[in-house]
């Protein structure tokens, strides 16, 4: 799915939620469906990059050039200080895997 294909299909979720169509919960469901879905077949220069670990973070999902700059954006979207070393010194434990 392209940028373009995922914007529209939020969009014509949002539209039916404004419409009455569709519930909040069913409307949230599909923007999920959506996302996940532009992310598992991201096309570009970066990669999509999984975090596996301690919570905050264990299952967020970024698109980032390299492991390193994904582990930073992996700590930036869970809003964590630190620098995320394995053993969880300064930060949650965890690894970043290719998703």
């Amino acid at each position: 799915m392209d940028r373009i294909s995922a914007i529209r299909n939020v969009e014509d979720a949002l539209r039916e939620f404004e419409n009455g169509e569709a519930d909040l919960a069913a409307t949230e469901r599909r923007v999920a469906a959506v996302l996940r879905t532009y992310a598992t077949e991201f096309d570009g220069d970066d990669d999509v990059y999984r975090a596996v670990g301690d919570d905050p973070v264990d299952g967020t999902v970024v698109v980032a050039p390299s492991e390193p700059a994904a582990r930073d954006r992996v700590l930036a979207a869970s809003d964590v200080e630190g620098e995320g070393s394995p053993d969880a010194s300064d930060g949650p434990a965890f690894d970043v895997e290719r998703f």
